[in-house]
C-alpha cells in the first residue's frame, strides 16, 4: 500500500503537473500527500496489530479449554492406573506451568510443549488398559481434547501469519519510518508443535 502510494506520487512529479501549478499550491499539495501517507501507514499498522492481538485471544480461548479438560482426563485414567502417580504429577505440574505463563513468549511456548509431552504420556498409559480405551467418558474426553488441539494449531497458524505481516511492515521501508515514529514493536511468533497428543508418546522431564 505504502509503496503504491509513493509510486503514484513519483509519477505525478515526473508528469510535470507540479510545474504548471503555483508553488504555494505545490507546497500545500505535497504537505497533504505526506499527511495522507502517514495516516494511511499508521492505520495499516494499527489494523495489523489489532488483528494479531485478536488472533492471540483466540489461542488463549482454546488453551483455556485445554486446561479445563485435563483434570477430567487425569481422573478418568487414574481410575484404571492408580499406581502411575508420577505421570499424573507430571501432567498437573505441566498444566500449572502453562497456565502461569503469560503472552506469546518463548517461555510460554516451552510450557505448552511440556504439557503436550505430559499428555502424550497419559495417552500412552491408556494403551495398556483396554477397558479404559473403551470407556465412553474417556473416549469423549479424548475426542474433545483432540478437537481442541486442532483448534489451537489453526489459531496458532493464523496468529503467526499476522505476526509475520506486522513484523514485515515494521521492518520494511518506508513503513518502518512510521513504526519508529509511533513505537510499533515487533511481535513474537508462538511456536508449539503440530500433532495429536494421543499419538507418539514422548519422554517428559522436569
Amino acid at each position: 500500500m505504502n509503496i503504491i502510494f509513493l509510486v503514484l506520487v513519483g509519477l505525478l512529479f515526473v508528469s510535470g503537473i507540479f510545474d504548471v501549478i503555483s508553488w504555494r499550491f505545490n507546497i500545500l499539495a505535497i504537505g497533504a500527500l505526506v499527511i495522507i501517507w502517514i495516516v494511511t501507514a499508521y492505520n495499516s499498522l494499527v489494523s495489523l496489530r489489532n488483528r494479531t492481538q485478536e488472533a492471540w485471544a483466540d489461542i488463549e480461548v482454546q488453551l483455556k479449554r485445554r486446561y479445563d479438560l485435563i483434570p477430567n482426563l487425569v481422573n478418568s485414567v487414574k481410575g484404571y492406573a492408580t499406581h502411575e502417580s508420577s505421570a499424573f504429577e507430571n501432567v498437573t505440574k505441566a498444566r500449572s506451568m502453562a497456565m502461569g505463563a503469560q503472552g506469546p513468549t518463548p517461555a510460554h511456548a516451552e510450557a505448552e510443549n511440556m504439557l503436550t509431552g505430559a499428555l502424550k504420556s497419559i495417552f500412552a498409559l491408556a494403551e495398556a488398559y483396554p477397558d479404559l480405551k473403551a470407556n465412553q467418558n474417556f473416549l469423549a474426553l479424548q475426542s474433545e481434547l483432540s478437537d481442541t488441539e486442532n483448534k489451537i494449531q489453526a489459531a496458532r497458524r493464523f496468529y503467526n501469519t499476522n505476526v509475520r505481516d506486522i513484523n514485515i511492515s515494521i521492518e520494511s521501508f518506508p513503513s518502518n519510518i512510521i513504526a519508529k515514529m509511533f513505537s510499533f514493536l515487533k511481535m513474537e511468533l508462538f511456536d508449539i508443535p503440530d500433532g495429536d497428543v494421543a499419538q507418539n508418546p514422548v519422554e517428559v522431564k522436569f
